[in-house]
Order: C-alpha cells, then sequence, then structure tokens
C-alpha cells in the first residue's frame, strides 16, 4: 500500500514539477539555465536556503513538496528511510500554508511550509506512528508529540515518518513492519540506529531536517555513519526539548527516560541551530513560566578556544582511519591557533560507562510488564556476580535506594564534567571506533560484533564514545569530517559544558572550514 501511494503521489508530484518548471521560466525569461536548475533541485538545499525560496515566493510549499515527493519516489525504494507518507494531507498543509503567505505577506514560523519528515517514534496526529512495533502498527495518535507539535507550530510540513529498529532498540534499523533501511552509501554496512531512517532521510535529501532522539546515541550513531550532523541537546533535570509523545514509553506515557534527548539532525551545522531555535522549549505544562535563552557563543575564531583533544583511550580503541583522522583534526585546529590540550581526561572512560550503563539498565525497566519485571527480580536475587547478565539483571532491579545512590554518582560525575569545563572550553573525541560497520541484521544479537584494526570486538563499543555525555546530560554535535579509501565517512564529537548547545553549534561550523570534508550520499549527489 505504501508503495501504491507513493509511485500515485509521485505522478501528481511530477506534473506539478513540470508546472512549475513552465511557470518559472514564463514569468522570468532572463533568468539564467544554472537558477532554473538550482530551482528544479532545490529540494537538495540545506534547509536555510529552502526557507529562504519560500519566504521570498522563488518556490511555493507544494511545489516544494511535490520535488520531494517526486525524489522519495526515485530514491527511497532503494534505501527505505521513510515507510509512511501521507501525501494528500502534506499537500493540504502546504497549500494552507501558500495562502497564507499569499494573504498575509507573513509567515507562521521559521519554517513555514518547510517539507520535512519525522521520526516514526515519534507520534503524529492523524498519521501512523509504529516505532517499528507489530503491536503498533495500526496506532494513529490523536495528538501530536510535543516537539512535533513545536515544529507544526513553526510552520513545517510533516509528509512523511522515517524508519527505526523496533521500540528503538537496536544499533540497527529493521523491523517486522517496515524492514530494513539501508545505509546510504551502499548496503554491506549498517545505518546504524535507532534514528537510522531520519539520517538517511537526510543523508539522501529525502528531508532537509530531522529529529531524532538519543539515550544510548541512538540519534549521533546514525548520523555519524550516514555522514550528516547531529546535535544531542542537554538535559539537566529536564530536558530542553520536550520529549512527551516519544515511544518508547508507550503511548499514553507522561514520563520519559531520565536520560532521553531529542535534537536536530541536518546536512550542516547551521541548519541544526536553525531546528534548535524552534524545538529548544519547556514543556507545555511549564511553558506559562518557563523559557529557555540558551546563552550566546562568546567567540568567534578556533584561535579563541580552549581545546580539549581525547584521540584514542585503551578503553575503546579506534580504528587507523579513526585515529588518521583524529591527528588532522590536532594539526588543524593548531594550525588555526587555537589552544590544544591531548593529554588530560575530564573523566574515567570505564567508570563512566559503568554508571551509565547501570542507570540505562534502570530506567528501561520502567516499561516491562509485572511478570517479566517479577522474573528479572528473581534471577538477579540468585545470579552470580561473575555472570555475564548480572551487570543487567542487577541494574534493572536495583533497589530506589540503590538508584539514588548511582543518581548521586551522576551528579558528581557531572561535577568533573564542570570542572574541566572551567580550563577548557570544548572537548573533541572520535564519535565512533570505526566507519560504518557491517550490517549483521540477519545475526542474533548475542552473536554480533564488530572489528576493529582486525580485532574481535564488542557490538556495543560503536556507542562507547558517545554515551560520554549521555549520563550527564552534555550537548554534543556529532560532525562528518573525512572518509575511508572505500568512501564511508568518517566523524568526530564535541563536546561542551551543560547548555553550551550553541556553541559546540558554532564550533562545528568553524571546524567544517579546516577539516576534510565527508562524501555526499550518492542519493544527494545525484
Amino acid at each position: 500500500m505504501i508503495l501504491r501511494r507513493s509511485l500515485l503521489a509521485a505522478t501528481a508530484a511530477a506534473a506539478s514539477v513540470a508546472a512549475l518548471s513552465r511557470t518559472t521560466a514564463a514569468a522570468a525569461p532572463n533568468t539564467t539555465e544554472a537558477s532554473r536548475t538550482r530551482m528544479s533541485k532545490l529540494h537538495l538545499a540545506p534547509a536555510a536556503e529552502q526557507i529562504a525560496a519560500l519566504r521570498t515566493g522563488r518556490i511555493s510549499s507544494r511545489q516544494l513538496l511535490d520535488q520531494l515527493l517526486v525524489h522519495h519516489a526515485t530514491v527511497n525504494p532503494g534505501l527505505n528511510a521513510v515507510v509512511t507518507v501521507d501525501a494528500a494531507a502534506a499537500r493540504a498543509a502546504a497549500d494552507k500554508a501558500d495562502r497564507h503567505l499569499a494573504a498575509t505577506g507573513r509567515t507562521v514560523g521559521p519554517l513555514h511550509g518547510l517539507p520535512m519528515t519525522v521520526k516514526d517514534a515519534l507520534e503524529t496526529a492523524g498519521m501512523r506512528t509504529t516505532c517499528g512495533s507489530p503491536d503498533l502498527a495500526d496506532h494513529v495518535p490523536d495528538s501530536d508529540a510535543d516537539v512535533v507539535a513545536l515544529l507544526r507550530a513553526a510552520g513545517a510540513v510533516i509528509y512523511g515518518k522515517s524508519n527505526v529498529p523496533t521500540m528503538c532498540q537496536d544499533l540497527q534499523t529493521t523491523n517486522p513492519i517496515f524492514g530494513k533501511t539501508k545505509n546510504p552509501f551502499g548496503d554491506v554496512h549498517t545505518a546504524g540506529g535507532s534514528s537510522g531512517g531520519p539520517s538517511v532521510s537526510v543523508a539522501a535529501g529525502l528531508s532537509s531536517l530531522e529529529i531524532g532522539s538519543d539515550l544510548a546515541g541512538s540519534l549521533r550513531l546514525p548520523a555519524a555513519y550516514s555522514g550528516v550532523y547531529a546535535l544531542r541537546t542537554s538535559r539537566g533535570a529536564s530536558p530542553i526539548v520536550p520529549t512527551r509523545g516519544h515511544i518508547p514509553r508507550p503511548p499514553g506515557w507522561l514520563s520519559s527516560s531520565d536520560m532521553l534527548t531529542l535534537g536536530p539532525i541536518a546536512r550542516n551545522a547551521a541548519d541544526l541551530d536553525l531546528l534548535l531555535d524552534v524545538i529548544a522549549a519547556p514543556s507545555p505544562a511549564d511553558g506559562a513560566a518557563w523559557s529557555i535563552d540558551l546563552p550566546a557563543p562568546t567567540k568567534t575564531s578556533l584561535r579563541q578556544y580552549r581545546i580539549g583533544l581525547w584521540a584514542d583511550d585503551a578503553f575503546c580503541r579506534v580504528d587507523a582511519d579513526t585515529r588518521a583522522l583524529l591527528a588532522q583534526v590536532a594539526t588543524a585546529v593548531r594550525n588555526s591557533g587555537a589552544t590544544v590540550d591531548d593529554s588530560t581526561r575530564p573523566v574515567d572512560f570505564g567508570a563512566s560507562n559503568h554508571l551509565f550503563e547501570r542507570l540505562m539498565y534502570a530506567t528501561s525497566a520502567a516499561t516491562a510488564t509485572d511478570a517479566a519485571f517479577a522474573g528479572e527480580v528473581a534471577a538477579a536475587e540468585t545470579v552470580p556476580e561473575t555472570s555475564p547478565s548480572a551487570h543487567y539483571l542487577k541494574s534493572r532491579t536495583m533497589r530506589h535506594r540503590d538508584w539514588a545512590r548511582a543518581d548521586e554518582d551522576r551528579r558528581k560525575l557531572g561535577a568533573q564534567w564542570a570542572s574541566y569545563f572551567t580550563t577548557h572550553d570544548i572537548l573533541i573525541t572520535p564519535a565512533t571506533p570505526t566507519a560504518a560497520v557491517p550490517d549483521q541484521t540477519s545475526v542474533p544479537s548475542n552473536d554480533r560484533y564488530i572489528t576493529v584494526d582486525g580485532e574481535r570486538r564488542g557490538f556495543y563499543e560503536q556507542t562507547s564514545w558517545l554515551n560520554l555525555s549521555s549520563p550527564v546530560g552534555l550537548p554534543t554535535v556529532v560532525m562528518p569530517t573525512g572518509q575511508t579509501s572505500d568512501g564511508r565517512p568518517l566523524a568526530i564529537q564535541i563536546i561542551g559544558p551543560y547548555l553550551s548547545d550553541r556553541t559546540v553549534i558554532t564550533v562545528a561550523k568553524l571546524l567544517a572550514k579546516v577539516l576534510p570534508t565527508a562524501p555526499k550520499a550518492p542519493a544527494l549527489a545525484a
């Protein structure tokens, strides 16, 4: 049904795009061939360029949407990134945006008329939201997730939902309803998870912006593997981007994990800033009294920054390509005049990772059934400490007193980071030990592994570097830069102090000027 709907949408969209080309040529006979070509490919442009064209009337929301629908029909069958499309509702929303702009000369918000996709873990009113779970195959929410409501209020036109692993619980993106999302650089390697669909959607030009979610690297891992930018936003006692309406937790729950954050995905750092302006907001319940005003960066050039560089660590060794990339980064920032410290470490890597896992396993137990949780409690009481499952079971079933003490350890860990950032402005690390690893969808989870310079390593070590900032809620940008010999994108991670979201984005903008570029996905480059 989805394929048939996509083909019907593509037929109508192609007619609209052809009409746009005729109208543009007739209305502007002096327009150069190059500018007409740019307009016909505006769906592949960064979000800021699309928005500027929409505001000035160089293209309508309906025309841009129809360009995207044609592109979707062309490239999505080979990628399976966008799994649900509601072209009729999107066209109605786009037409409404166009009528409003024509009648008033004003936009309703900073994303006025911008077509985009949204992760299938975020509830969308009137559009199926499954989170890849057969139990939710027919779930059509009555209301939007809070962050989706912010997008619509800013004028965005939501035309589709992007794929996720079942209940967002894998580092690869596949599920029984929609199947596998493929890496935009080839079938052999994984797209990552859980925001695999959103990252591929942006990388392949199916959407200029997306929203991903991140507890254990679920936003940043697929962004790194797909060669796009992503920001894990700050999180203290509350997140700076509201999380209600994200699955999991199940539909109807008002709470979420105490480490879950939502953040923007884009093809450049400036577009991260653009979307952050829209989604950084208090929850509706707090909006009457609270506002979020993230500090602006205080530095404008790399030479003003005190940069920590953590290029490798015995706890999670990176491969030769990644080491070479970090060496390039070190040279580039030094040549830019920045102060570089490549020796100090803000925290103990292993201890931080252990604490993160305890807290992650504990929060994941909230939605277990009573019977399943009772079984885990019984198993935790008898499992030997040396058993591979002991850490998981004892963390999942810890008493509240133990959780409170783990939470205190988390706050002390946050204080260590805060102390580090009194002498350093940002920290640069690898994003992942390697570029995108081979897809292991057909391999049982217990048998999966990654290979780093010929050494077999644990499957979940893919996210170890990403999890440095997760337990303490620090803003973190993943930035694509450089590539492997076979053309896969590499990436680095930029970590900053709590609430310095705009600073880490600014550093990514500055680094983009001095670091090697990452490859574009074939679907976008074409």
